[in-house]
């Protein structure tokens, strides 16, 4: 199966690239020492009142999908393969520990938090929907994005974002581009002059592409290909 997409717009976020424009100079950013980075975005759009009682994931989430600019109302998918892991497993140190639990951290403790705080803080009351599926997340939910497309043509809200497993779970996955999260407006019509087009199908034998370098490519206007979670990538402009 291929899947082919136009990307109307994008937003990125990592420790190293914090913006879209941030990704130009990403082979470059690899330099930065971890110790002078920060571990989520700022959000400045949110009250610290409430940006204060996100996670980490949640945030990185909600500023990839904020840069994007969708549509007040559209649908969007969320999708994450440990999604908030880091804070169960704090709720769950506290129930050994026989201590407390917050109220705040088990209630932002399941796998759609993202979705249903980005909802609330846009007012939107379209559809929404939460993908896990192991190291096949950010296809298959590719995957159900297509789908929804061929059912309704308006535009969507894509949002990928995982961040590094706890230490108990880190022999299990080896994932070194994370923390990251990356949001794309996706439509199935054809792409304007100089708008991205991603198409993605069967495995080849085609170099590993990385998150890093799909995003610098979409930066710098550049086409790319390779292979990424498992499927063939490739990334061209109208």
């Amino acid at each position: 199966m291929q899947l082919l997409f136009t990307i109307c717009s994008w937003g990125a976020w990592s420790p190293r690239c914090q913006q879209a424009s941030d990704w130009k100079r990403w082979p470059e950013t690899k330099l930065a020492h971890d110790s002078d980075l920060p571990r989520a975005p700022k959000l400045a759009q949110v009250p610290a009142m409430q940006r204060r009682r996100y996670s980490a994931l949640t945030k990185m989430q909600l500023e990839a999908a904020f840069q994007c600019d969708a549509p007040q109302q559209c649908r969007t998918i969320f999708s994450s393969r440990h999604g908030e892991l880091n804070r169960t497993i704090g709720l769950l140190d506290n129930v050994v520990n026989r201590e407390a639990l917050s109220p705040t951290a088990f209630s932002q403790s399941v796998h759609n938090t993202a979705s249903g705080i980005y909802s609330i803080l846009k007012g939107n009351r379209s559809a929404s929907t939460s993908i896990a599926a192991g190291s096949e997340t950010l296809y298959q939910a590719l995957v159900e994005a297509y789908a929804q497309l061929h059912e309704d043509p308006t535009p969507l809200l894509f949002v990928f974002g995982d961040e590094p497993v706890p230490q108990v779970y880190s022999q299990f996955t080896d994932e070194p581009e994370l923390p990251l999260s990356m949001a794309f407006v996706l439509t199935l019509t054809a792409p304007e002059p100089g708008q991205p087009q991603l198409t993605i199908g069967n495995l080849t034998s085609a170099d590993d592409l990385s998150y890093g370098e799909l995003l610098h490519s979409l930066a710098t206007k550049q086409p790319t290909s390779g292979t990424l979670s498992k499927h063939h990538w490739q990334l061209s402009f109208g």
